[in-house]
């Protein structure tokens, strides 16, 4: 019987201790070009949405980007500008802020922001983009 007591703590210490997962911390996406602190890749997000951080100079155009947020399906559900929140003529880091105002997808709870830089030229080989996958509240 006291073996069979034994056992049944060892197999629970092995559940307790199966359960307990230390839980990463999020990382702010970083890009060469650009770097977003909030939201956070896999971050709840609800509306208004507030898109933080900060751009190199050659990201924006005329001190504002494009801010794209699509649901499960790629579906456009939001969109707008990010705003230089300084002087954007430089080659440093600049920061910025957008908000995104949305309805809840009906289907999915997953989506994605999409960053892109300005590109006035419409050439392709200045184009360039991040994208955060968050989830729906």
């Amino acid at each position: 019987m006291s073996s069979l007591i034994r056992i049944g703590l060892l197999a629970c210490i092995a559940l307790v201790g199966c359960s307990v997962a230390e839980v990463p911390q999020q990382e702010p996406l970083n890009h060469p070009l650009i770097t977003v602190t909030s939201p956070l890749p896999g971050d709840r997000i609800t509306s208004p949405l507030t898109i933080k951080g900060q751009a190199r100079g050659t990201w924006y155009f005329e001190a504002t980007f494009p801010v794209v947020l699509t649901d499960w399906d790629g579906l456009i559900i939001a969109q707008g500008y990010a705003q230089a929140e300084g002087e954007w003529m430089t080659e440093d880091f600049v920061p910025f802020s957008a908000t995104l105002t949305f309805e809840k997808p009906a289907y999915g709870e997953r989506g994605t922001l999409v960053l892109q830089k300005d590109n006035p030229s419409g050439l392709p080989e200045h184009d360039d983009a991040v994208e955060i996958p968050i989830r729906f509240e």
